[in-house]
């Protein structure tokens, strides 16, 4: 049985594909005097039953927790990136912000992203690596960052970006949520990873290698950051397709002042309204749960005469939380009321007709809205 590395949930019994003999990693390239000692692996290819998420079966390679970096070296890419951050910045006003990478290697974008104006800082497990940067006068902090608790120093960051890097990690959940817990508020990133629906529209069986555990389709890479406390604010293809881009945003509680401000107003009006005729005079036509709640957040016990509804199942019992008495339709011709009340929700405007055909004309009516309680003339 395997795991999903995202959501837990259990693979798909049978293996999508198996490979043998495959390369055991993609780096430490033996020589002659390690050579013999160089043997091939098995490669095994599931997916989760559950979010969907390709991935392998095998444990990380030594250095999953190092970033090494060739792409650097091609003039091609620095271009890309060069204008890629400076569209980032420009897009999200991002200049002068303090950006951690995530796998930094020996700092070849932390030097770009520092050009394109942003205060660019690195985390970087191997030491040599870290040496270098420092070397070149560039911040790094030495850890890999798989301790969803703990507060990294220099911190909080304003953003964080993360290029082909995560694929290699068997424990994301803890990597992501170690980033988040360290942005500050509403923080930005940018994650890549290699592309996972262009592989399969291209059969690119070669991209199967130990070292990347993970194999990401925008589907499953929203699925994995949201999961984790984030937001995907946009999403492309680059690189020749084979990189997934999301920008993404540390998600933040929402303001639900709104709701207050407005409880509190359709409270006051309608506790107004009863207040104009004598006590126990006012009825409520709706039992549905929308009214039940407003009824209890208005203070509505002992003040409301009885609870009309149509449905025979809520007839002869009491509201929820506020107690008033649910009747029939009938009892506004038995015992009428001054006043009515309608909180019937999308319903409201048919029970209008009904009130004003079969009910008598001397009762006033007022119907809540959307935006507030309407005297009905």
């Amino acid at each position: 049985m395997h795991l999903c590395r995202i959501c837990g949930n259990r693979a798909f019994e049978a293996p999508l594909i198996c490979f043998t003999g495959m390369p055991a990693s993609a780096q430490g390239f033996p020589d002659e005097t390690t050579l013999h000692a160089d043997v091939g692996c098995d490669v095994e290819v599931l997916q989760c039953s559950s979010c969907g998420l390709v991935q392998i079966s095998g444990a990380p390679v030594p250095y999953y927790r190092e970033v090494i970096r060739a792409a650097s070296i091609s003039p091609e890419m620095q271009a890309f990136r060069r204008d890629q951050f400076r569209r980032l910045v420009e897009k999200y006003r991002l200049g002068g912000c303090k950006l951690l990478e995530i796998g930094c290697g020996k700092g070849d974008y932390l030097s770009l992203l520092r050009e394109a104006g942003i205060d660019a800082w690195g985390s970087e497990y191997a030491p040599a690596s870290v040496d270098y940067c420092l070397a070149a006068g560039l911040p790094v902090i030495r850890t890999f960052p798989d301790n969803p608790d703990e507060v990294l120093p220099d911190g909080p960051f304003d953003a964080f970006a993360s290029f082909n890097f995560m694929e290699h990690w068997p424990n994301p959940n803890d990597v992501i949520r170690n980033i988040r817990r360290n942005l500050v508020d509403g923080g930005f990133g940018l994650i890549e990873v290699p592309n996972f629906d262009m592989i399969v529209k291209t059969a690119m069986f070669s991209e199967f290698i130990p070292d990347h555990l993970l194999y990401f389709t925008r589907e499953t890479l929203t699925f994995a950051l949201q999961y984790n406390g984030f937001e995907v604010v946009e999403f492309q293809e680059v690189w020749h397709d084979y990189i997934l881009s999301a920008v993404v945003r540390k998600r933040h509680p929402l303001d639900l002042g709104l709701f207050s401000c407005k409880q509190e107003r359709i409270t006051s009006e309608i506790n107004e309204f009863v207040s104009r005729y004598p006590a126990m005079s006012v009825a409520v036509w709706g039992a549905g749960h929308q009214a039940l709640a407003v009824m209890a957040m208005a203070g509505l016990t002992g003040k409301i005469r009885y609870v009309i509804d149509s449905a025979p199942f809520k007839q002869g019992r009491y509201t929820t939380a506020t107690h008033i008495p649910i009747v029939p339709p009938s009892d506004l011709l038995e015992h009428p009321p001054e006043a009515v009340i309608v909180m019937a929700a999308s319903y409201s405007d048919e029970v209008i007709g009904i009130l004003r055909r079969n009910y008598p004309s001397g009762i006033d009516v007022a119907v809540l809205r959307d935006d507030g309680l309407e005297r009905i003339r």
